[in-house]
This record gives C-alpha cells, structure tokens and sequence, in this order.
C-alpha cells in the first residue's frame, strides 16, 4: 500500500481536531447531526481532505467548546495543512513539551539521529538532562522538572521497540556534563542501552577530522505510513523537514557518517574504555544506572 500523502501540519490539525471531538464527549456522527453535516463530511476534516471552509472548522470546534488558545491554533493551521516543511518559532525559549516532534517519534518505526555536540536525549540519564537545563540560557529555571518530566516522556518513546542507531561524535562523549561522577554515569549508561536490541550507537572518532556531519544534529524518522520527516532543533525553534529532495540530502549525511565512525562492536568497546578512564581515577565502584532491564 503506497503512503499516505499528509504533511506534518496536516497530521497535527488533523489529530488536533480529534481531540477536540474526543473533550468534548461527542462521536463524529453527533458533531455531524450537530451541525447539519454529512458524517462524511466530518471524516474529511479529520483526515485533511479537504471540502470545508475555515468558518465550517471554526463551527465545528465551537460546537465542541474548544478553549480559545487552542481554537487559535488550529484555525491558523487550517489553511497551511497542506504545505510541506514547517519552521516552529517558539519565542524566548523551545516549549516544554515539543508536541510535534513527540508525535512524530511515537508514530516512528525507525529514527537515524547524528549528535555532535552532547548525548542524544533519548540516551540521557536523569541527572545529564537536569545539568544541560540547568546551564540553559533561555529555559526558565521554574520550568526545570516539568521540562525534565518532558524529556523523561521522550525517552520512554524508545520502549516501543522503535528501531534506533545513534550516531555520536566522541567530542560529546567526552564533554563532561555534571561532574566526574555525573560524566561517568552517563557513560556507563550509554554502555547499558547500547546492549538493547533496538539501538545502535556508532561513535565518530576525533580522527576522522572533517565529516559530513559538520552542519549540526538531526533526527531522521521513518513511519510505515507516511514519508519521511527530518527534525532539526535548534535553541528556540523546531524545523521539520518533509520535501523528498531535502531528506535526501540528510539520508546521503546518514550515509557518510556510518562509512567513518566505528562499528557497533567497536564503538561498544570505545565507550568501554572511556567508562573505565573516567572511572579508575576516582577508585570508585561500579555506579547503578538507569533502568537496569534489557528492553
């Protein structure tokens, strides 16, 4: 079966517009006999097809009481549904909950991501994540657990058995986030979840020297319905990239990195070694890590 033509704007109204009927206790046919609609003419509106006007949408959702920020929301998605790529400015700061790119990782079969900088989110220990908002410059320091609970959300994401390989650059394995014992937890972490089935985690060596990766992290998400999206986040926005040329582009970045970095056997061991390095020193025991069960 071929995918589904849709745009990431468009699954979002889509989905956004279920839930509003879902609130509001109602069925599609209730809505329907509500407003004198079709029950088709419903479907069309969740599934983006198109066939109603911005005033039908704002009926619908006045049927259903949607709160005003969300009915502003989705009335401003309605006419760009269709448009493929989205650059999400946030204001000041990136939003607690990234809604977009937490629906796009649950609907996820398989996630390519390339980390230059830190360890991937979805391979932090709680405390690498509460030392990275804590040195944000933009995050409000009052926004710390909700934001940590958040990220925390994220992560669990990878129990679905979503199929992962993480490149990562050994300048982020070796930047010390936290303190010595911080540091080493986390990399004794990454040496538990590289152990799970669904992960793999290639580390480019500082060796390799100039990379194609050089232009910064991204997250490549492929879903067994639609195309696939490329998510760049960057300090107070989000851009999803959806156009086919433009996914290539970061498919054949995808491609050089797992020809440099070591393979997953290797890498394993590297990260093996730096544990041990950072470990030795300090003459300290074995730590516990995070979710000590192999998923």
């Amino acid at each position: 079966m071929p995918k589904r033509l849709s745009t990431a704007r468009g699954r979002e109204f889509g989905e956004g517009m279920r839930k509003a009927i879902a609130n509001a206790g109602l069925s599609a046919r209730e809505v329907a006999e509500l407003l004198d609609w079709d029950e088709a003419k419903v479907s069309n509106v969740l599934t983006g097809k198109g066939g109603v006007s911005k005033l039908e949408v704002a009926l619908l959702l006045g049927v259903c009481r949607v709160e005003a920020a969300e009915r502003d929301r989705l009335l401003a998605l309605f006419p760009v549904r269709q448009i493929q790529g989205w650059w999400q400015q946030h204001g000041a700061c990136a939003p607690i909950r990234p809604s977009t790119a937490h629906a796009h990782v649950a609907k996820a079969k398989t996630l390519v991501c390339w980390q230059p900088h830190v360890v991937p989110i979805f391979l932090r220990t709680d405390a690498y994540m509460r030392e990275l908002l804590v040195a944000s410059a933009t995050a409000p320091a009052d926004e710390l657990e909700d934001r940590l609970h958040a990220q925390s959300e994220l992560r669990a994401l990878l129990g679905n058995r979503l199929a992962c390989t993480f490149f990562i650059h050994e300048f982020a394995l070796q930047l010390q986030v936290g303190g010595p014992a911080a540091h080493a937890d986390q990399i004794h972490h990454l040496m538990f979840m590289a152990n799970w089935k669904n992960i793999e985690i290639r580390v480019v060596p500082a060796e390799v020297g100039a990379h194609a990766g050089v232009a910064g992290p991204f997250w490549h998400l492929k879903s067994t319905k639609y195309e696939p999206v490329v998510w760049v986040e960057a300090e107070n926005s989000s851009l999803f990239i959806e156009k086919k040329e433009s996914i290539t582009g970061y498919e054949a970045v995808a491609r050089e990195l797992d020809r440099v970095s070591l393979d997953r056997q290797k890498s394993i061991k590297f990260i093996d070694r730096l544990h041990t390095s950072l470990r030795e020193p300090a003459g300290q025991s074995e730590p516990g890590c995070d979710e000590e069960t192999e998923q």
